[in-house]
């Protein structure tokens, strides 16, 4: 059964404005775990981002063949503003991409920069609840020295759909040449599953016969190691199979 992404997003919406709501003026203003942004600079493109669905933006979200340097230019427009327009911002354009997020958009294929197309609910509702959940658990909780918030077996659901969509795109993109022989991902607790993917980014539900390595790890991990926020060797994964093919594989992945 496909996961819930409006109530995904929703539920991460929420959670957001519940941390937001705690922060002192000298948190806002502290550096978070992404490089060169403050707590509110990342508050601050997550609102841009979803204001760039309802506006001309998006045409800009689109076409850029870079998407960290678009990032990068909507929140460079943004700084120095206060606190209270960053969050009125955020609260108004995720308002909107909640409602959107209720809409049947998978018949519609859309961009976004260098990560290929996706169907529209994929990328309304996955992708920014993927922004929310990993921006808040690894950039702006940690570096605050908060506790991290929790999660739930929906929430990270979606996260996936996205992340492996992402990952989809990325080897139908590149096409390794190395990359000849599938590979089975497991991922255990809350939202986990077991996903097969193979050369030309074939990714599919499930496990695949005689994959060349089988990666096992913890859901909650996958958005951390996956986009090179931490190193997945220094996170609690178990290979079987081809563990040199496995390793070349896990450093190819990048999420953005």
């Amino acid at each position: 059964m496909r996961p819930d992404r409006a109530k995904a997003f929703r539920a991460e919406r929420e959670e957001m404005l519940r941390f937001c709501a705690e922060l002192d003026e000298k948190e806002w203003s502290a550096p978070s775990g992404a490089a060169g942004w403050s707590v509110q600079d990342v508050v601050a493109h997550i609102g841009a981002t979803c204001r760039s669905f309802f506006t001309p933006s998006m045409v800009t979200l689109m076409r850029m063949r870079d998407l960290e340097r678009t990032n990068d230019l909507f929140v460079d427009k943004r700084r120095g503003q206060p606190v209270s327009r960053t969050l009125a911002e955020y609260e108004r354009w995720t308002r909107m991409m909640g409602v959107a997020a209720r809409l049947p958009l998978d018949w519609m294929r859309m961009p976004m920069a260098e990560l290929g197309w996706f169907p529209g609910g994929v990328m309304m509702g996955g992708a920014m609840t993927f922004d929310h959940h990993t921006h808040l658990r690894h950039d702006i909780a940690p570096a605050l020295g908060r506790p991290v918030p929790g999660t739930d077996a929906n929430r990270m659901a979606v996260v996936l759909e996205w992340m492996f969509a992402v990952v989809r795109n990325q080897l139908r993109s590149a096409r390794p040449e190395w990359f000849v022989h599938p590979v089975t991902v497991e991922l255990e607790g809350p939202g986990g599953g077991i996903w097969s993917v193979g050369p030309g980014g074939v990714v599919t539900a499930g496990p695949t016969d005689k994959p060349a390595a089988t990666i096992i790890g913890r859901a909650i991990d996958f958005p951390e190691w996956s986009t090179h926020r931490a190193d997945w060797r220094h996170r609690d994964l178990r290979i079987s199979g081809d563990a040199d093919y496995a390793a070349r594989f896990l450093d190819f992945v990048r999420v953005v």
